[in-house]
């Protein structure tokens, strides 16, 4: 089985309606860092759920910051690789805000 498929997708952001020209690696918004869950392995789209994906988070892997998505209906985590037009500011807020419940 494939780990990864590359599909470049422009898409509308369901969360904020942004217009988002996909590159084959977008995988979120880089707006306001909302994403789908529409993948089961990365591009293969055949996940069923296809609910919101909400950053919730931030961590890092191989030397990259990644966001953290929790999904809004089935409740998964994922984590993704920050992309360059990705607007740190908010995931600065998201942070902050998580450590003003802690």
């Amino acid at each position: 089985m494939k780990k990864f498929t590359k599909n470049k997708e422009d898409f509308v952001c369901e969360n904020c309606g942004f217009f988002v020209k996909g590159t084959g690696y977008t995988n979120h918004c880089p707006k306001c860092l909302f994403s789908k869950h529409v993948d089961i392995n990365p591009g293969d789209r055949e996940e069923v759920c296809k609910g919101l994906m909400e950053p919730i988070g931030s961590d890092m892997k191989n030397g990259e910051y990644c966001v953290v998505h929790k999904c809004r209906k089935c409740g998964i985590q994922r984590r993704n690789r920050l992309a360059q037009d990705d607007d740190i500011d908010v995931l600065v807020n998201i942070l902050k805000n998580k450590q003003d419940i802690l």
